[in-house]
């Protein structure tokens, strides 16, 4: 990827090149979610809006004494006054109130908080509490937990690579909604909808406000005998400004075309609103900007915050560049990669210079003494078909006792990438590929990504291999480690490995299949595949007996139009049989070795850790069940799996039930996290919940994970081939944590990736039928699940065309009753109630916004007659499941 014009220095601090950090004068305007901000005026001495941030020294001993508290701040997407972070006790999130008590800090920042007074803690009423957030969550649980996404439609997924089966999605604690109350999704009394609105003067308009809701909202919670309070807090320190501080969005004039700061200023609106407006220079607009501003109404800029004042509700930015046109998938995708800290620029000629020069490259004879051969095995690979960075191919040959000699050999990367190098350097800045619908940002030059350290078929390759002599039931009888040359015979796609599982007997004809190296035969790969598939199917089971929890979420894959690159369809993303064999032997790999390095080096073992679900949320959810009458065991990860998997039916409600079940017990789950061994001292902090085993660690994708190269360095050490690595824990956890945020980050775009063509695909293609099930009932509104993309909506009732609606409770469930006015005079009103779990119709339809669209909720009854449903958001909104 090229880009020439590229102005953004793309580290996650620090300013443009070439832009001072400060720089002034700084003006006051009303800041969304700023009560206050209404009253400052230009005259006289400003007054401080924000609070002078704490002096380090009185930040690090309220630390000491745990006057403070330091957390990731996670602001509400949705509603972006509120913004919480995780309580150190595991309890219910500590919420911060508003845009002044958040003091300037963005979202993903590492903050210094001070608890506020008790009488100033946020109240919950249990049949009433603010979950809108819930219906739009960012991802939050371990990718070990949920299988694969769908492959990109032009390069491998950023997890189909058999090595991954739960990792985090993203942060854990994301769930946006901080108070972590998931019963409340289901019975949100929206009490803060309309001061949200009022006071934000940006939230969607689509959700008029009734003056029953304002009574709801302007009732005094504390008198109510069932309420609950939720620890509040304001910000004090920015301990690390994690956020980028670079955002996309639109500029227009000022109001005020009389004011000092109309001629020097124009203002910026990010796209996130979580992100504030900003001042930038109008000498950084167009030329003609000033005199034709409605020319560029729709165009799409990259904006850097430089600075932002005590006194000044808006932060002063600095215009880097504009991207295109709004809603088009290219400059939209540049914007969401810039802020979020992606590089996608070139590689340097210093980081080229580090790869080999003389090509085509042959392996170095010395290597052949130093290695085991391998080329001779019947060696494949199994990926999706568009995959070019093929990381991991699988053996498996019988043994004359019946056992079977299976093999994993990993692409050895870390050959490539000399320790210290300037090729080292950056690929440990980028931490990891990003995995886009259309396209790869690589975390290495392709050079090394789709040729030298892919595993392409037919040719040598240099790899670190796990083999095993397994039974036939997956017991493990012996295991070696070692670095390997294979040369694979075949790359299948998992659609090749699929139809030799699902035809045992019947053999696949040669022209169905890819080319085969011809030393070895179709039959040989199909056996090889099919004894692979019963050996799975048994590490599998015993996975699930010992207490592994899984949890499938709905995901989409596009299909692209070659010449536009449009989304021409999607659908969700089928996880089969040839995925769930790649999958065991990754884990068996990664399990295998973090065992191996930890026993080797047990101070600085990079190792991977998946904490328990949230204490408060887990309890909330168990509440729910409950009350639904769901028995849905919560004791562990194992019981859970067995519930989800064993309570449901296979008919059409109660798949349907599953899924919705399936989401709501994904938002108290934690996100994995790479660690140094040496930093925890409590060995139960290891533990991986999802996969309830106590080590575990990446080995199984180094062309496209950081994390994966240092294993196989200590991988190497551990076994003689190299000195042992000389960082010291701290040093290693540094490292974790770097990979961490940029794994976080990662996941995010991906997220918003999908969410901006699904956005497309509805406008260019739409409207978009689908059943939705029910998965929230409101006094006012429903949250609703749409089946067939997996996309949440929220439907308002004054948004429909009812004579009236009825809210109730029975017994602790929550209905909603639809009285829809009849089409015809004379006819009577048809009634419809609405309940957790109801299935109804709905067509999303795109709205006149980019990239907005809204879900229609059919009429019940034959007739189909539409109505209208309110519009949640744009596509940065619709994937926040």
């Amino acid at each position: 990827m090229s880009h020439p014009d590229y102005k953004l220095n793309l580290q996650s601090l620090g300013t443009p090149r070439g832009v001072s950090s400060v720089v002034g004068p700084h003006g006051v305007g009303a800041s969304p979610g700023d009560k206050k901000s209404k009253t400052k005026t230009m005259r006289g001495k400003k007054k401080s809006i924000f609070e002078t941030y704490m002096s380090k020294e009185d930040v690090s001993e309220g630390l000491k004494r745990g006057t403070l508290i330091q957390g990731i701040l996670r602001i509400n997407p949705k509603k972006f006054h509120e913004a919480f972070i995780p309580s150190p006790d595991g309890d219910r999130d500590i919420f911060i109130d508003g845009v002044v008590a958040r003091n300037r800090a963005l979202n993903g920042d590492l903050v210094v908080v001070s608890l506020l007074p008790e009488e100033q803690w946020k109240v919950i009423k249990p049949e009433s509490s603010d979950k809108e957030a819930d219906a739009a969550s960012e991802s939050s649980f371990p990718e070990e937990l949920c299988g694969r996404p769908p492959p990109p439609q032009a390069t491998k997924s950023y997890d189909d690579s058999p090595d991954v089966i739960i990792e985090a999605q993203l942060d854990g604690s994301d769930t946006e909604d901080g108070h972590g109350n998931t019963q409340n999704v289901l019975a949100d009394g929206l009490q803060k909808l309309s001061v949200c609105v009022h006071a934000t003067g940006r939230e969607n308009a689509g959700a008029p406000i009734t003056k029953e809701e304002d009574a709801f909202t302007s009732q005094d919670s504390r008198a109510s005998p069932e309420k609950s309070l939720q620890k509040s807090a304001k910000v004090v320190y920015i301990l690390e400004k994690k956020h980028s501080r670079a955002a996309a969005g639109l500029i227009k004039l000022l109001a005020d075309k009389n004011s000092e700061l109309f001629r020097k200023y124009a203002l910026f609106s990010p796209s996130d609103h979580r992100v504030p407006r900003i001042y930038v220079p109008l000498k950084d607009c167009p030329q003609d900007f000033v005199t034709r501003p409605k020319d560029y109404a729709n165009t799409l800029f990259m904006c850097r915050i430089v600075d932002w004042k005590e006194d000044s509700s808006f932060a002063l930015g600095q215009l880097a560049k504009s991207l295109g046109q709004a809603g088009e998938i290219e400059p939209e995708t540049e914007g969401i990669l810039t802020e979020y800290g992606v590089d996608f620029s070139d590689f340097s000629s210093e980081v080229l210079k580090c790869l080999p020069q003389n090509l085509p490259w042959t392996i170095p004879q010395e290597e052949f003494s130093k290695r085991r051969d391998l080329r001779e095995d019947c060696i494949f690979t199994i990926d999706p078909s568009t995959a070019r960075d093929l990381d991991d191919a699988l053996s498996c040959k019988p043994l004359a006792d019946g056992n079977f000699e299976v093999g994993v050999h990993i692409a050895d990367v870390s050959y490539f990438v000399p320790e210290g190098s300037d090729l080292d350097r950056v690929a440990a800045q980028r931490a990891t590929s990003v995995y886009l619908v259309q396209k790869v940002v690589p975390m290495l030059p392709r050079l090394l990504c789709e040729e030298l350290c892919s595993l392409n078929p037919m040719t040598d390759k240099l790899t670190f291999s796990v083999i095993w002599t397994l039974t036939p039931e997956g017991k493990i009888l012996s295991e070696w480690f070692g670095q390997t040359i294979i040369r694979s015979c075949t790359k299948l796609s998992y659609e090749h490995a699929q139809s030799m599982i699902e035809s045992p007997t019947q053999p696949i004809p040669e022209k169905a299949l890819p080319p085969l190296s011809p030393e070895h035969t179709g039959q040989e790969v199909h056996q090889a595949v099919l004894n692979l598939h019963r050996i799975a199917k048994e590490l599998r089971k015993q996975r699930f007996v010992d207490g592994a929890l899984r949890l499938d979420q709905l995901k989409l894959a596009f299909t692209l139009d070659h010449e536009t690159g449009l989304p021409q369809g999607c659908h969700i993303y089928e996880y089969r049989d040839s995925n769930k064999l790649v999958e065991e032997f990754m884990l068996l790999a990664n399990v295998a070795v973090a065992h191996k390095i930890h026993r080797a080096f047990p101070e600085r073992a990079l190792l991977r850790r998946h904490p328990p679900p949230q204490t408060k949320m887990l309890n909330d959810l168990v509440e729910f069940c409950d009350q639904m009458g769901l028995p849905v065991d919560f004791s562990s990860a194992g019981a859970l799996n067995k519930s989800l998997t064993e309570t449901f039916g296979n008919d059409k409600h109660s798949v349907a039930r599953k899924e919705v079940l399936t989401n709501m017990c994904s938002r108290p789950m934690q996100m994995a996290l790479y660690f140094c061994s040496g930093v925890l001292q409590d060995r139960s902090q290891f533990w991986h919940y999802a996969l309830n085993m106590p080590l575990y660690t990446h080995f199984t994708s180094p062309i496209r994970r950081f994390p994966d190269v240092l294993v196989h360095r200590l991988l190497a050490a551990a076994l003689g081939h190299r000195a042992p690595p000389d960082l010291e824990p701290d040093a290693v956890q540094k490292q974790a944590d770097h990979c961490n945020d940029r794994r976080m980050a990662s996941k995010r775009v991906q997220e918003l990736s999908t969410s901006l063509f699904f956005a497309v695909l509805v406008k260019e293609s739409g409207p978009l039928e689908s059943e939705a099930m029910v998965m929230g009932v409101l006094n006012q509104a429903f949250d609703v699940l749409v089946l067939r993309y997996g996309v949440q909506k929220r439907i308002y009732c004054n948004a429909l065309p009812l004579r009236a609606h009825h809210f109730q409770k029975l017994g602790k469930k929550p209905e909603l009753t639809l009285v829809w006015e009849p089409e015809d005079v004379g006819k009577e009103p048809v009634h419809q109630v609405i309940t957790i779990f109801s299935l109804v119709e709905v067509v999303l339809r795109a709205e006149a916004t980019a990239l907005k669209y809204s879900a229609i909720l059919k009429r019940p009854g034959p007739e189909g007659v539409l109505g209208l449903a309110e519009e949640e958001g744009s596509g940065d909104d619709e994937q926040e499941d």
